[in-house]
């Protein structure tokens, strides 16, 4: 009997609210595996999927996408959003190899922080919806870096450390994946082990309450968007690092996948709830889905509508489960 119900008790965890989008998303990475190795098989005679060095390059191409995201599901905490994040990448790559040397990656990170502060600011202190704001602020990244390099790509080249934090090697693993697991052991404790993580997911279920708490709320805003801000920095630095150079919109394929992944991963959209394990989940499910779409041959068009639909019926499941929970 005792063995039974600890059972029970291990399959009502693994199937709680806050787990059960997690267990999915990891379904649909198998499911994915094995369609990708099934049509490898069929089409190569080899299992190029489950390669080692395959897998490993391409979380090393995710790790990029996965530090976005770490940012990002802060934000998407508090219950707001950053639409920044395109130029913000491409505003970092830009800056950082255009200074070169060894203030290349301080300038990178610091433009992201930049805009993150002014983004922060503006949703904290004018009450700006964090939608419009962003977006504008994103607007404005834009002109100015096509003010700056006069429409063209910068004539510059990312430095030697640029290029080794995004495809150098340490004991046969990525540099790039060492960096993502700092950033995450970074969002975890803040979010476990902190009073702004607390604040984070106090402000998200109801900012009026953590306030009237004595939270202080503006200031929990401003941090939050300001490390959204450096991690879209840093990666627009590793980006710049992988493809030895900046060009304008290299952050455009940035923003719908972070936002994706932080909400396949069961992070509420609206606050409040959510586990940095998912979003590493829902980085590593759209690194793959991208991946087998590619290696399929898959038309751009038909790789945009498989990739809306995966993530259409995965939140519509969620949604589905969480208004049975109700």
């Amino acid at each position: 009997m005792a063995i039974t119900d600890n059972t029970s008790q291990e399959k009502s965890r693994w199937l709680s609210p806050e787990n059960k989008p997690i267990a999915i998303a990891s379904g649909f990475i198998v499911v994915i595996l094995a369609i990708g190795t099934s049509y490898t098989l069929v089409t190569q005679g080899t299992a190029t999927l489950l390669s080692p060095t395959y897998l490993l390059q391409q979380l090393q191409v995710g790790s990029f996408l996965g530090i976005v995201a770490a940012g990002m599901m802060l934000v998407i905490l508090l219950g707001h959003i950053d639409l920044s994040v395109p130029w913000t990448v491409a505003a970092a790559a830009m800056m950082a190899t255009a200074v070169g040397g060894p203030a290349a990656l301080p300038v990178g990170l610091s433009v992201g922080l930049a805009v993150g502060l002014v983004n922060g600011l503006g949703v904290a202190y004018l009450r700006i919806p964090s939608m419009i704001f962003t977006l504008g602020v994103n607007a404005v990244m834009r002109g100015l870096m096509v003010a700056y390099t006069g429409g063209f790509a910068p004539q510059t080249a990312a430095t030697p450390l640029m290029q080794y934090l995004a495809v150098g090697k340490f004991l046969g693993i990525p540099v790039a994946l060492f960096v993502w697991a700092v950033v995450s052991v970074g969002i975890v404790f803040i979010l476990r082990k902190t009073a702004t993580g607390r604040y984070i997911f106090a402000i998200g279920n109801r900012e009026s309450a953590a306030y009237l708490a004595g939270a202080p709320t503006r200031g929990v805003i401003v941090i939050a968007f300001a490390l959204c801000g450096m991690m879209s920095g840093l990666a627009g630095t590793l980006l710049a690092g992988y493809s030895t150079k900046a060009y304008q919109g290299m952050g455009d394929a940035f923003l719908l996948p972070a936002i994706a992944a932080v909400v396949i991963g069961g992070t509420h959209i609206l606050g409040g709830k959510g586990r940095y394990l998912g979003t590493l989940v829902g980085v590593i499910l759209i690194v793959l889905l991208n991946s087998v779409l590619s290696i399929m041959q898959m038309p751009e068009a038909g790789r945009q509508v498989i990739y809306g639909a995966v993530i259409i019926l995965m939140l519509l499941f969620y949604d589905r489960g969480a208004q049975e929970r109700q």
